[in-house]
């Protein structure tokens, strides 16, 4: 009962029962990305979708199928690949609040951090 549920009301893990039915009725289903995220347009390409394997995060679109959804490219990656230069590095999702975020040198939040020893704490008399 709470698969069904989480299915119905849910939005922030995979699709919900509504855009499933959407996707069923008027999707076309267009590509893939390599984090197997599903990519859909209607008829009439006026609206482009996506559904996310695993958690909702816009941060793990990659940037040729971001362009693609926001109507930027007419032709999805599949159709016509954006050709990637020597120097452009792999895309990334954002990983601030999980364990691979970066911290500053000195962050109270690295683990590498000691601490410091080079003055003494101020006491009032």
């Amino acid at each position: 009962m709470a698969g069904f549920l989480k299915r119905l009301f849910g939005w922030w893990d995979g699709q919900s029962f509504g855009t499933a039915l959407w996707t069923r009725r008027f999707g076309e289903k267009v590509g893939e990305d390599v984090a197997g995220n599903v990519y859909y347009r209607n008829a009439d390409d006026s609206r482009r979708w996506i559904h996310y394997v695993g958690d909702n995060d816009a941060s793990r679109v990659p940037t040729e199928w971001y362009g693609w959804l926001h109507h930027t490219y007419a032709l999805p990656p599949t159709r016509d690949p954006i050709i990637r230069k020597t120097w452009e590095k792999p895309h990334l999702p954002n990983l601030t609040g999980s364990d691979g975020a970066f911290f500053r040198k000195g962050s109270l939040r690295r683990a590498d951090v000691e601490p410091a020893t080079d003055y003494e704490a101020w006491r009032p008399e």
